[in-house]
């Protein structure tokens, strides 16, 4: 098996005095003494090139027992070595036929010299066989057809909106960095070592970027430094596309005046497929599509095409051998993906259960310290005194001794508050203070709502109201990372429903209700039922929380709302 791969290995030391290739079987350099088995498992055969600030070789795996792709870092600036390590980090999380697989471990630092004389960073990834859509356009002098760059065009808003729901932005698409697997003429997008994560914040408040810049590609924000979102890169890959309809330099579209481009007459093209065009390259990123989603529609709406992908440029019969890799790749993948999904589930569940298990002791020691608030000591008294005497203009008409039931509310959300911020879940904000306030908030309003419109026969009717406006500021205050007043929806209606739900089937006794909202002072089982119904509120808030994070908000992403 060796022989067949390769006659020689290479040596990847940049200091090498004599970097040739050497024999199969040696262990290390003859020239420079550096180990020829990198991390003991690959092998480097062949230097294939060197960017601007890393030579990429093809190795062979001795684990695999296949080819792959190692990257290794020759620009000692931290600058580089910081997109290098970027780079390792963005692909080992995705995982996309449409990007280039990196396992975990992928990524190392090697030792070379003799004596040692420096630390290479190393990454090693899938080997894409095929060619770069910049080679492609060099076999199409006068512009590629338009039914091969709708499909690339397809194909590429896929890729990123993997990236973009993964959050992660390109920021360097062009003709070199999208290739086409041999074997399946997919879109592959390759140099990940621009990438960047997105910020939640919105741009006006985002710093600046570091600058990347591809000339005749990146977009206005990007080239003047300044924060970038999702919408550059469709503005990268409407130039590419224009470029491979038209079989033109950007720099002889561009108008010199304006800096547009004026393409149309360089090519014959579907008007809706060149409106896109258009609109995805607007200087103003906020005019451009605002997600993947939206482009695919536009082409599946407005031109017909083909799902699947074109016939290679030179397609060839596929071998015995061939048929049965792309088989157990395809059988790979589906395994693949369904270990993900499991453990996606398993890790929300986790995720959701832990948020109810600490939102639900939160509650539960606010009410106990409530309850021995207002009933171990007079502040239940004096805090109804100085209600009635401040505020009797905007007070319900009830008795005062009444009012000594609210702290017992009020102490009971702040321990939610904190309970639900302590477990951390659903990449929530860590700000206990914001949400201790608003859970005093939110509960102290539901009590007050409850006072002023209560009555024996609604009781059932308003319990689902009174709970569900009671969370909704808590929900607010806990600092979940997007799509807030979705999660409040959730978590508010969510709530509302399954207390209004449990009253209507008498699982919570009217009798046990008017006692919790309204009673001073209660006997042991009594405690224990307004103990109890503080942990569930907390619980059930948990719940539809984690059912929101995981559930609602994913399926909207999945519909195009970012």
């Amino acid at each position: 098996m060796q022989q067949s791969v390769s006659q020689t290995i290479h040596c990847i030391n940049p200091d090498c005095p004599s970097p040739y290739p050497q024999p199969w079987g040696n262990k290390f350099c003859s020239g420079c003494g550096a180990s020829l088995y990198l991390n003991n498992r690959y092998i480097p055969l062949q230097r294939l090139g060197s960017g601007g600030f890393a030579t990429i070789y093809t190795v062979w795996d001795e684990q695999t027992q296949i080819q792959r792709v190692l990257k290794v870092l020759i620009d000692n600036s931290p600058k580089a070595l910081q997109l290098f390590e970027q780079e390792a980090t963005v692909l080992q999380d995705l995982n996309h036929p449409g990007i280039p697989r990196v396992e975990p471990g992928s990524y190392f630092l090697l030792s070379v010299g003799n004596p040692q004389l420096r630390l290479l960073p190393c990454l090693v990834m899938e080997k894409i066989n095929g060619q770069t859509l910049d080679y492609v356009l060099s076999q199409y002098p006068q512009g590629c057809p338009e039914t091969l760059v709708r499909d690339w065009l397809y194909q590429a808003t896929a890729i990123l909106r993997e990236l973009h729901y993964s959050g992660i932005i390109h920021r360097d698409l062009k003709p070199s960095n999208l290739m086409l697997r041999e074997e399946t003429n997919q879109l592959v997008a390759i140099d990940f070592g621009g990438a960047k994560q997105i910020s939640r914040l919105p741009l006006s408040f985002r710093g600046n970027s570091t600058r990347l810049i591809s000339p005749g590609y990146s977009p206005p924000e990007q080239m003047a430094g300044e924060a970038v979102g999702p919408t550059a890169d469709f503005y990268a890959l409407g130039r590419t596309m224009i470029q491979l309809l038209t079989g033109q330099d950007l720099a002889d579209l561009e108008n010199p005046i304006t800096g547009e481009l004026q393409w149309r007459e360089h090519t014959v093209v579907t008007p809706a497929l060149a409106d896109l065009l258009d609109d995805m390259v607007l200087a103003e990123p906020q005019k451009r599509p605002g997600n993947a989603l939206k482009i695919q529609r536009r082409l599946t709406a407005t031109v017909r095409l083909q799902r699947k992908s074109p016939p290679p440029i030179t397609s060839l019969p596929q071998t015995p051998t061939q048929a049965i890799a792309t088989l157990a790749r395809g059988i790979t993948a589906i395994v693949g993906w369904v270990l993900r999904l499991v453990l996606s589930i398993l890790l929300a569940c986790l995720d959701t259960t832990w948020e109810m298990l600490l939102g639900g002791i939160g509650a539960a020691t606010g009410a106990i310290a409530g309850l021995i608030l207002i009933i171990g000591t007079r502040f239940g008294d004096y805090f109804a005194d100085w209600l009635s005497w401040n505020l009797p203009l905007f007070l319900p008409d009830v008795e005062s001794t009444v009012w000594q039931v609210m702290p017992l509310f009020a102490i009971a959300g702040l321990g939610t508050g904190w309970g639900l911020t302590l477990a951390g879940g659903f990449s929530q904000e860590r700000r206990p203070l914001i949400a201790g306030l608003m859970g005093i908030f939110g509960y102290s309003i539901g009590w007050l709502i409850w006072q002023e419109s209560v009555s024996y026969a609604l009781i059932e009717r308003l319990l689902g109201v009174v709970t569900a406006i009671a969370v909704t500021p808590l929900a607010l205050g806990l600092g979940l990372p997007s799509h807030y007043f979705v999660h409040t929806l959730v978590a508010a209606a969510g709530t509302g429903t399954i207390f209004g739900g449990l009253a209507w089937l008498g699982l919570l006794p009217v009798d046990m209700l008017l006692n919790i909202f309204s009673a001073s002072e209660a006997n042991p089982v009594d405690l224990i039922y307004t103990v109890a119904f503080f942990t569930l509120l907390g619980i059930t808030t948990g719940l539809c929380l984690g059912v929101s994070y995981y559930v609602v908000v994913p399926i909207l992403r999945r519909l195009g709302w970012n």
